[in-house]
Parts: structure tokens; C-alpha cells; sequence
């Protein structure tokens, strides 16, 4: 096992540790994910253009170092108002193109791409050369409506619920499915269903899972 240093943080599953300047360390800690299979997959989507920290190899299942990035969250900047909420959807939808848009890993299925399936604001870092995407846990491949309906269920999911950062998911949700994208009913359900079988939902976001649907249906043009 890697020897950790400083706690930087910690999320639902995992914690971030400092290595030195360059690297951190995030460890899992319910052992749900592969980290060796989440770094090739970042080292795919990276050596093909897209925005993502660097990755040592690993054969762990626990462990992933990465590259340590200096910047805060979206939804960081959002809260403290370095960034509007309608910019963060209009980058979102971005991101999502731009992952889309690789070349995919299958050639029994030419149209699976690679799906990050966890792409909202607390998800993006934002550095002075960029965004860059982080937590690629979820990721598979797959359909791309699926990684844009599982954006719009989460962001939705904070759109129906009470708290002050309800407003300003409205207008990120709404700025996303203004944006062409191949987001269909069918995607839309089987997000859902993914979220109410992930678990780390808490039960009052398995309550908003309803009516962050119907947000979604009200305001998605399929």
C-alpha cells in the first residue's frame, strides 16, 4: 500500500492524501471501485486530448495517485461567485462533447464512447490552464445520451430540492439541456435507475429522484 501523507479531503467513498508537490494519493475507502482500471481510462481519454489530471500507472485496486491541481471546484467557484451558473452549464455540456467526441475503446461497437458518468460541478477542477475533470469512478463504456441523462438526474436532483444552491442548479440544468445533445426517455430512465441503486444516495436524495425526472422531462427536448 502507498504511504500517505497530509489528509487533503474527503468524499463519499474516498480520501485524498498529499504525496509531495507534484502528486496526491486518493484511497477508497469501501473498496466499490477499481483505481487501476479508472487510471487507464484517464490515460486514454488524456493521450487523446482531453482535460484530466495525469496518472502513475497502478495495479491497485484501492489506490490511485494523481497529479495534484491547484484550483477550486465549479462548485466552489459557484458559491463563492467566480463562476455564473449559466457559464458552468454552458461548460459542462462542453466537456461532455469534447469526451464524446474520442474515438472509442470497443471495435465490436462503434458507437460506445467513453462515459465518465459523473460529470457535475463538484467534479470539475478549475486551474489557471483550465478545466479539468477528476472522479472517473463511474466511468464505462457506453451510449453518450447515458453520461448527459446522468448529468441532468444529478444536477436535477439539486434543482428539486430546498437549499441555496437550488436556484443556481435550475439555471445549469437548463443551460445543459439547451445544448443539442442525444439525451433521450430512454437514458433518462436507466439514470435514474443507476442513482437509486447507488450506495451512497442518501435517503433524501432517493426522495428527489421523482420529481428530479420530471424536471428533466419537463425541460429536455427529446
Amino acid at each position: 500500500m502507498t504511504t500517505t501523507g497530509r489528509l487533503l479531503g474527503s468524499g463519499r467513498s474516498a480520501d485524498v492524501y498529499e504525496m509531495d508537490d507534484a502528486w496526491v494519493l486518493r484511497r477508497d475507502r469501501e473498496g466499490w471501485g477499481d483505481a487501476a482500471a479508472e487510471g487507464a481510462v484517464m490515460a486514454y481519454v488524456r493521450e487523446h486530448g482531453y482535460p484530466v489530471p495525469r496518472v502513475r500507472p497502478s495495479a491497485s485496486r484501492t489506490d490511485l495517485v494523481l497529479e495534484r491541481l491547484s484550483g477550486p471546484t465549479m462548485l466552489a467557484a459557484l458559491t463563492s461567485g467566480l463562476i455564473a451558473p449559466a457559464e458552468a452549464g454552458t461548460l459542462l455540456a462542453r466537456l461532455l462533447r469534447q469526451l464524446h467526441a474520442l474515438p472509442g475503446r470497443n471495435p465490436a461497437d462503434p458507437a460506445a464512447r467513453v462515459l465518465h458518468l459523473d460529470l457535475h460541478p463538484d467534479n470539475v477542477i478549475l486551474t489557471a490552464d483550465g478545466p479539468r475533470v477528476i472522479d472517473w469512478s463511474n466511468t464505462e463504456d457506453g451510449p453518450p445520451g447515458l453520461d448527459w441523462a446522468m448529468s441532468a438526474i444529478i444536477l436535477a436532483q439539486v434543482a428539486a430540492d430546498d437549499t441555496p444552491l437550488t436556484t443556481p442548479a435550475h439555471t445549469i440544468l437548463t443551460t445543459l439541456l439547451r445544448d443539442p445533445s442525444p439525451l433521450t426517455q430512454s437514458t433518462l430512465t436507466e439514470a435514474r435507475n443507476r442513482r437509486a441503486a447507488n450506495p451512497t444516495m442518501s435517503p433524501r436524495e432517493l426522495e428527489l429522484l421523482g420529481p428530479a425526472e420530471e424536471l428533466v422531462r419537463l425541460r429536455a427536448t427529446f
